[in-house]
């Protein structure tokens, strides 16, 4: 499939962290990457070959050079401009293979290319054909550089062949992927030497270097003076002292000031640096306690230009009703027993259905008093699905106790019954009813999941955790019933244990309520139980059991885990075929 070497160690987000921008520029892994392709329209040409190469430091990393099946024929003129013939390409992966790696090859680099709008517009559109996700990449054009570290007399023409010959690259571009790639790299090598003498030491200096950003926009830097280095929120206000954004970093100077600076390429952003009018800071002890307080104040203030204000209630969740005959409603505020939170209401629906369905809980909407029976005659289609012999409350009531059962992850007869119901579908070549059914179950699963994994941590009075910090001490959360009620450290050399103490002390006295996250909202309960699952992270002090069911949702990961990957992959044969 291609050639590579092996690389340096990058970032797992798939994208140069914001902190990370102000590294010096030897320190920046960057990697360059240069297309062929059937034609100049990216939503209706393919590519025909990627050619891409990592470097650090003025050292290769390593490469990755490939030929694409376009699943078309070459136009003669292409042909003849790259020599790629149709003949060539007959054996060559398609782009649904070839992407994912060079997403994988790409992972906290920065992405150069030659006029870099026409590689990344290609490569965004196959993403966009294969549902794949595309990372926020870092993205510099060595075109646009030049054209800002060049004069016209230096660099008439600032197309790729020129420049190479300006820097005397060792690799001539012959309109062949790995070629172009390489001769790209000393022409940034050459650009960046340049930049270098002018004060250009890091990827953030350069991007502010470019004539994109204006001088009103970079004259805003002061607003991030008095910022500490240090972990904690920030929050941008308006001419009225409106809150206008909120967001979190590990280094609130260095963070608030890539805003600032031609980095920040999102006209979103832009537009609100232009309203901003200053900057206030919550400093913290650690990056968990950020992360919260960031929830907490994007809740209290539900600031205009964050994206989960708009949202300001995620999730949908499927409770029982507080009637004689109680059926499964689906709510925004969950109740006691309730299952969520979903991220869709149609999902909740269809999850309700299929538990209603199972245990054969009514799903008509009429009222029925206490003293009365519920009687729903069976219908062929869309009848309730209580329907049959006349009950009593009392004899309907089991059916409402089932499902807390099966909530709690005391009962799984519903997903048992829903596998074998699907087994029994394919048995009958019933495929796509059986492939709905069990995508039906496996949303229903992870939603199941979710709220006995996270219910268990929101159950637990008191759990305090640590994990080391990187300057060799302890960050600590005190945590109850999931919300987080102290946190802190204690420096190298310090004794941990009274500070603990201390922290448990001055923690906020957290009263729950009956709910399955006891009063504490999802975002945040979610957010420490991911810290408390990371790595290096030790349990110091416990006041409950903090367990899942056995008979719950998480044996049944596997399974959903194994849905997940059948529905992608059948996502990406229907793009194939597409």
């Amino acid at each position: 499939m291609g050639r590579t070497r092996p690389d340096g160690a990058v970032a797992a987000d798939g994208q140069l962290a914001f902190d990370e921008l102000d590294t010096p520029l030897r320190d920046t892994t960057f990697v360059v990457v240069d297309l062929e392709t059937t034609g100049g329209r990216p939503g209706e040409d393919a590519i025909t070959e990627i050619g891409a190469v990592k470097i650090r430091g003025g050292r290769v990393l390593g490469e990755m050079a490939t030929l694409v099946d376009p699943g078309r024929s070459i136009p003669p003129a292409i042909v003849q401009l790259t020599g790629i013939t149709s003949a060539m390409l007959v054996d060559a992966p398609r782009i649904e293979r070839v992407l994912p790696a060079f997403l994988e090859f790409s992972r906290g680099c920065v992405l150069v290319a030659h006029n870099a709008r026409f590689d990344t517009g290609f490569l965004r559109a196959a993403a966009v054909r294969m549902d794949l996700a595309w990372p926020r990449f870092q993205v510099l054009c060595t075109v646009q550089l030049a054209r800002r570290v060049l004069t016209r007399d230096e660099a008439p023409s600032v197309k790729l062949s020129s420049l190479a010959t300006l820097f005397t690259s060792s690799t001539r571009p012959t309109h062949r992927a790995l070629d172009d790639a390489r001769a790209t790299v000393d022409v940034l090598h050459g650009l960046i030497e340049r930049v270098g003498n002018q004060g250009v030491h890091s990827y953030a200096e350069l991007v502010d270097y470019l004539p994109t950003v204006t001088a009103a926009h970079r004259a805003k830097r002061t607003l991030a003076a008095g910022l500490p280095h240090a972990p904690g929120v920030y929050l941008f206000r308006g001419p009225s002292d409106e809150v206008l954004y909120v967001g979190t970093s590990k280094n609130l100077h260095r963070r608030v000031r890539t805003y600032f600076t031609g980095s920040e390429t999102r006209g979103r952003m832009k537009e609100m640096i232009a309203l901003a009018t200053r900057v206030d800071h919550v400093e913290c002890s650690h990056a968990v306690e950020a992360g919260v307080h960031e929830l907490r104040l994007i809740s209290a203030h539900t600031p205009p230009y964050n994206r989960r204000s708009k949202y300001p209630r995620k999730g949908w969740w499927v409770a029982l009703t507080r009637e004689s005959f109680p059926r499964l409603s689906v709510v925004r505020t969950p109740a006691a027993g309730a299952i969520g939170p979903f991220a869709q209401r149609t999902t909740a629906v269809e999850s309700a259905g299929l538990i209603a369905e199972h245990l054969r809980l009514r799903s008509c909407t009429r009222r029925i008093r206490a003293a009365d029976v519920h009687h729903c005659e069976p219908e062929a289609v869309g009848g309730c699905t209580a329907a049959g012999e006349p009950a009593t409350a009392a004899e309907y009531a089991p059916l409402a106790d089932a499902f807390r059962r099966f909530a709690d992850g005391a009962d799984v007869a519903v997903v048992e019954e829903a596998v074998a119901r699907i087994d029994a579908l394919s048995e009958d070549l019933l495929f796509e009813t059986a492939a709905r059914l069990r995508d039906r179950t496996a949303a229903l699963l992870t939603a199941l999941r979710t709220v006995q994994r996270l219910g268990a941590l929101a159950a637990v009075g008191q759990l305090v955790a640590a994990r080391r910090a990187e300057d060799g001490g302890w960050e600590f959360v005190v945590v109850r019933h999931g919300r987080l009620a102290a946190a802190g450290v204690s420096r190298r050399g310090v004794a941990p244990m009274p500070v603990v103490e201390a922290l448990i002390a001055g923690a906020e006295t957290v009263i729950p309520d009956d709910t399955p996250l006891r009063g504490t909202t999802p975002e945040e309960v979610a957010l420490l139980a991911r810290w408390l699952d990371s790595g290096g992270v030790r349990i110091v002090d416990v006041t409950d059991r903090w367990s899942e069911p056995v008979g719950g949702a998480g044996r049944w990961a596997p399974w959903v885990a194994t849905v997940r990957d059948v529905g992608r992959r059948e996502r990406e044969r229907t793009m194939a075929w597409a």
